[in-house]
């Protein structure tokens, strides 16, 4: 069965492009949003494998939408993968203490995140 997977990300190419590289490339099924809350909305309205969250966005940021999906039984056990410029070390510590699955900075190469995606959540490729 085919793996399904969330992108939040307030920029539109981002979501269109991930999107296209998991589904091309993975075969896995897809669907997006394009701010937190309606991120969080899909999130908990469906059953999901995987979310890829973007950090920094508008309104509702990642580690808004992090703590919401946390509050939820159903989203809390949902991998979530953070997509992100941020990459300092101090950064990396913040999110590995939130108990993200892992961390896409970007830019990313719109050809192989499908790996790493799979890579991070130990699906075979």
């Amino acid at each position: 069965m085919s793996k399904r997977i969330l992108v939040i990300d307030d920029e539109l190419d981002i979501r269109e492009v991930v999107c296209l590289s998991l589904e091309e490339f993975g075969g896995w099924q897809t669907d997006s949003a394009g701010s937190g809350q309606a991120g969080v909305a899909k999130a908990t309205a469906a059953a999901w494998d995987a979310i890829l969250l973007d950090v920094s966005m508008p309104d509702m940021d990642g580690f808004a939408v992090f703590a919401q999906l946390q509050a939820h039984a159903q989203a809390r056990a949902i991998p979530v993968i953070l997509l992100t410029a941020k990459v300092l070390t101090s950064d990396r510590d913040r999110f590995a203490a939130l108990g993200v699955a892992g961390i896409i900075a970007k830019p990313f190469n719109p050809v192989t995140v499908w790996q790493q995606v799979a890579q991070i959540l130990d699906w075979a490729t």
